[in-house]
């Protein structure tokens, strides 16, 4: 932040304003469960509320503490901004493990966290909207958007607003599990179109250029299996907290994954070269280098090994400020998280719409477009006295279910915002990189909106 203030004139005090958390919450709650009483610690920060409501994930997580969350408020804030989304910037976490829960007490522990939130008006279709993070997902938002109705919101009817990340048949949208790996493909994609930029080593055609993911959860294992399947990017390196996998002539995503569900690891799998220390799977050879894990997993440490020529930010913070000075010195490529990883929020944002609006995306515009369609068919037709090719009719006519139109948003979406980062990057060069162009376009929305306030 310091860094892209420098270069904003903002009114004495605004900065320091935008800096520092609204307000951050500490919740300390009981839950009786095998046959004894244990209590948990939980935190819900909100960064800024120029926009409402004010938008985050929620961690379960055994070494969250409040820092972390509000340093994750802040970027949300950023993200927001950023992909000129309307949302302000919230961020939550229970300090817990959980692994060492059965589903059934998962549950309990889950709804007695959203009755605290509830009670401070920290989740709220209109106030404040979490979403799944690390080690929640589908399943816990089920749990809380339940739990928050029961509550007796005044609003019951848009209480389905009131999370993102929901199963389909709690008030999801289609789209929103893949959302941020998604967004992580059209983010490299958004760059190798760029012709003011080199792409990676000269090249910008994906099926030549090699990847490795750091971290196969939902948003490393999305990536890798879009990039692989569609671009014919070859994955050859998949790292783990256990350790890594190698395949020069590239790894079949979904065989890893199904092997991974299977076993409960990567390593082993028989079409790779499995290896234990997992410090070194983020300095292999490749061409791109995708962080898609925890904070800081490049550091002063190992940031002079890394091979790759572009690094994308699928993680939150995966590179720590250290790291970057030596990084950018070698010429390497940062696409930052505050522009990769914003899949998630931004189809957040149409799920919330969705819920508010209580209409399913394409419902009002899908036959109108398909008969359109088929006039288009039936004019090429007689005009030319052929058939419309048969392998493409079908695809053709199809007037967009609900995940086609998702992807279609998402995709305009990031692309528009990669235009904007590189197009003042190129104007004011001083700014160095693109996440010093992606914070200054982020902080200077955030101050208009607290001006436009009288803030």
């Amino acid at each position: 932040m310091d860094r892209a203030l420098e270069y904003l004139d903002l009114p004495e005090g605004l900065a320091e304003r935008i800096r520092a958390c609204n307000s951050t919450y500490t919740v300390r709650f009981g839950v009786r469960l095998r046959g004894r009483m244990y209590s948990f610690t939980g935190w819900r920060s909100v960064h800024s509320e120029h926009v409402e409501p004010a938008k985050g994930g929620i961690r379960f997580d055994p070494s969250a503490n409040a820092e972390e969350v509000e340093a994750l408020a802040a970027l949300m804030s950023l993200k927001c901004a950023l992909v000129d989304i309307p949302f302000g910037g919230s961020k939550g976490a229970l300090c817990i493990d959980p692994r060492e829960w059965e589903v059934h007490e998962l549950e309990r522990i889950t709804r007695r966290f959203t009755q605290e939130l509830a009670k401070r008006n920290l989740i709220s279709p209109g106030r404040n909207v979490p979403a799944p993070d690390m080690g929640t997902g589908e399943r816990e938002m089920a749990w809380m958007v339940d739990e928050y109705k029961r509550t007796g919101p005044s609003d019951i009817v848009n209480a389905n607003a009131c999370v993102t990340g929901k199963p389909l048949s709690s008030g999801g949208i289609a789209g929103r599990t893949e959302a941020t790996g998604r967004g992580v493909q059209y983010a490299i994609q958004s760059y190798l179109r760029d012709p003011n930029q080199n792409g990676v080593g000269g090249e910008r055609d994906l099926s030549k250029l090699t990847v490795c993911v750091q971290g196969f959860g939902n948003v490393g294992y999305h990536a890798a299996k879009f990039l692989s399947e569609e671009n014919k990017a070859r994955i050859v390196c998949v790292v783990e907290r256990d350790g890594y996998i190698w395949q020069p002539k590239g790894l079949d995503v979904e065989a890893v994954k199904q092997h991974q569900l299977s076993t409960g690891s990567i390593l082993g799998f028989p079409d790779a070269t499995s290896h234990t220390d997992n410090e070194k799977g983020l300095t292999v050879a490749c061409d791109i280098l995708i962080p898609a894990a925890m904070e800081s997993a490049i550091t002063r440490d190992n940031a002079h090994k890394v091979q790759a020529g572009l690094i994308v930010e699928a993680a939150n913070g995966p590179i720590s400020f250290d790291a970057e000075q030596i990084l950018f010195q070698k010429g390497v490529v940062i696409l930052p998280d505050l522009f990769v990883n914003a899949g998630g929020v931004i189809v957040s944002y149409f799920e919330w719409v969705k819920n508010l609006t209580h209409i399913p995306f394409g419902l009002m515009e899908r036959r109108r477009r398909e008969r359109r369609n088929l006039q288009i068919i039936s004019a090429l037709e007689a005009m030319t006295g052929k058939l419309f090719p048969a392998e493409i009719r079908d695809e053709f006519l199809e007037g967009g279910e609900e995940i086609d139109l998702v992807r279609s948003g998402l995709e305009d979406i990031m692309s528009a915002a990669y235009k904007r980062i590189a197009a003042l990057l190129k104007s004011r060069p001083e700014l160095r990189d693109f996440r010093t162009s992606a914070y200054h376009i982020a902080l200077n929305r955030i101050a208009d909106a607290y001006k436009a306030i009288g803030i």
